[in-house]
């Protein structure tokens, strides 16, 4: 009953952070907001590219543009707060704002996990199908895949985010720079053991099932690639999977050392970088690895820096 009582006028948290040093924080600021321009930047630049360049109106690059969407969304909902803390004495947060942003972030988190394994699906269909690929992955198939994506990872949301906000909340003090799950889930003064199980589920679902289809598929595709004759049929066979693939490994390891590992190993300092590495890292990556080191979104830009120049 003393937990009821004390979530009735509980109206904010308050947000540890990364550090409690000035200098520290500023500088964590600084290197914070150039991350941040370049996610957002590069992301909306790849979204923009793919729209506008009609060579890579394809699923592979649908796909691309869909996890910017995502990965552009799940920085907004935790990064700019953070910025503004970095710089605030009191980084207080309204229990409505904390609410919300936890919904927002673990819905694009989820739907992230679920993109890289329908485009984990996409590259099998490429390498294995490669003459009924445009029949098997149509547009329809490609907009139901990626609009399925966003709704699981908005339902799995939804449903932790009540289960979490229903408990009785008796500190208010979140030892994180955000209102993360696991973070929000240590305030509560009752027994969790239903909650940790809920998210053993949740984790296996949204994480482990995807991570089943990509290694499934890359299972198939590394066989269907050591089948090709020519070393350089193998080379460009493997070079459209290496983007993928290096993201895949990045998202899903970070993840699984999270999410599902024995709590009591865990604790709220490792917690608070592989969130950081989630909010901040992985979507900035995202964009520098998908089109560095691939042809056809560079050349897709220089197309389009020629079209500016030729207007001046």
């Amino acid at each position: 009953l003393m937990g009821r009582e004390n979530q009735t006028w509980m109206s904010e948290f308050i947000l540890l952070g990364l550090s409690s040093f000035w200098d520290t924080q500023l500088s964590l600021f600084v290197l914070f907001l150039v991350m941040y321009l370049v996610t957002v930047l590069g992301n909306f630049l790849i979204i923009l590219l793919i729209r506008l360049d009609s060579r890579l109106h394809t699923p592979m690059y649908f796909f691309l543009s869909a996890l910017s969407f995502v990965d552009i969304c799940y920085t907004n909902s935790t990064v700019p707060q953070m910025l503004v803390h970095f710089l605030s004495a009191r980084k207080s947060i309204p229990v409505h704002s904390c609410v919300l942003q936890l919904f927002i972030s673990l819905a694009m988190g989820s739907s992230e996990f679920f993109l890289l394994g329908a485009m984990a699906y996409d590259r099998y269909v490429a390498v294995c199908h490669p003459l009924h690929y445009t029949v098997i992955m149509h547009g329809g198939l490609c907009l139901g895949l990626a609009a399925g994506c966003l709704g699981a990872g908005f339902m799995n949301s939804m449903m932790q985010t009540i289960i979490i906000f229903r408990l009785p909340l008796c500190r208010h003090v979140i030892n994180h720079f955000a209102c993360e799950m696991l973070a929000v889930l240590r305030l509560t003064c009752v027994d969790i053991s239903f909650n940790k199980v809920m998210v053993a589920i949740s984790g296996f679902l949204v994480i482990m099932l995807p991570c089943f289809l990509v290694l499934f598929s890359y299972g198939r595709i590394v066989t269907a690639i050591l089948h090709i004759r020519s070393a350089q049929g193998r080379c460009k066979a493997f070079e459209t999977c290496a983007s993928h693939l290096t993201v895949v490994s990045m998202c899903f390891g970070t993840a699984i050392f999270t999410y599902l590992r024995p709590t009591a190993g865990s604790s709220a300092e490792q917690e608070k970088m592989v969130a950081l590495f989630y909010a901040v890292v992985t979507p900035m990556l995202n964009p520098l690895i998908y089109s560095l080191r691939n042809k056809e979104v560079m050349s897709a830009l220089r197309r389009l820096l020629g079209k500016f120049s030729e207007k001046k």
